[in-house]
């Protein structure tokens, strides 16, 4: 799809992307990792396979990564152990070395001080927090946000320059009381929360994304870059585009459509070549 004439970039999350309308981030779903529940790998093995997909998202066109333990099930609420922090900084620095594009990370469910120390460590561009401000009813119980941590954290490792994702309304999750009004929650994750760009996503992984969430969102961020996280396929993205600033795919990209397969170059061709 191609840019109107005169029309200008969003702000971008990070200085690669400047030039790129549309930045599409492949996701890296670690398989579980050595202490988790369904582990069945090695490092060594994960760390293949991690690469094996990023090798086929980079060459399909993918501008950025996102590498997440997504395997680690049932996940931890708040920190995760010492021996996630070092596995995952072992295998973000395996992407780096071989890949030069953008990469973030997403320590789940929601350790966002374990993917900030992950990504300084490794040299890692930005991370996902699913739940920065607030809180939210999960399946590993109510999560509330842990931006002052964070923030502060940053600001003591002299990581300002990685930028933070925040959900806002984040999948497998339910609000806690009342829903607020959408704009409310991106305005607090902006200016209270001190998110660099939001996330916007279906109810659960793979699921669709609103399309009328996604344009208050998109039209309440005031120019902060505004990414859908879910759900997107080569039939959605021009539509979804009109809305948003970037994509986050994972299972789309996988055979089958089953997020826990490896990423099908064919799927990210097509994906690529719907949005142009």
């Amino acid at each position: 799809m191609p840019r109107e004439a005169g029309e200008h970039l969003p702000r971008p999350l990070v200085p690669a992307w400047k030039d790129v309308r549309w930045p599409v981030i492949g996701m890296l779903h670690l398989p579980a990792l050595p202490g988790a529940p369904r582990n069945r790998h090695d490092l060594a093995a994960i760390s293949a396979h991690v690469l094996r997909d990023a090798d086929v998202l980079v060459g399909g066109g993918a501008q950025g990564l996102l590498l997440e333990n997504f395997g680690d099930s049932p996940f931890y609420p708040d920190c995760v152990p010492a021996s996630v922090v070092a596995q995952m900084t072992v295998l973000a620095g395996a992407v780096l070395r071989r890949f030069d594009v953008p990469l973030g990370i997403n320590v789940l469910r929601n350790d966002g001080s374990s993917a900030l120390a992950v990504a300084h460590a490794a040299g890692a561009q930005f991370i996902r927090v699913n739940v920065l401000c607030g809180a939210r009813v999960t399946d590993q119980g109510v999560i509330e946000g842990r931006a002052h941590e964070i923030l502060r954290a940053r600001r003591l490792l002299g990581a300002d320059d990685v930028r933070i994702l925040a959900d806002v309304d984040v999948k497998h999750s339910a609000p806690l009381g009342t829903p607020r009004p959408i704009e409310d929650e991106v305005a607090d994750l902006l200016e209270r929360g001190g998110a660099d760009a939001i996330v916007v996503s279906g109810s659960a992984t793979g699921r669709p994304t609103d399309l009328e969430q996604l344009r208050r969102v998109h039209a309440a961020a005031c120019g902060a870059p505004v990414f859908v996280g879910s759900g997107v396929t080569p039939e959605s993205i021009g539509t979804l585009a009109a809305h948003a600033d970037g994509f986050i795919v994972g299972t789309a990209l996988k055979m089958d459509g089953v997020a826990t397969n490896p990423v099908d170059p064919a799927r990210v061709r097509a994906l690529l070549s719907a949005l142009g």
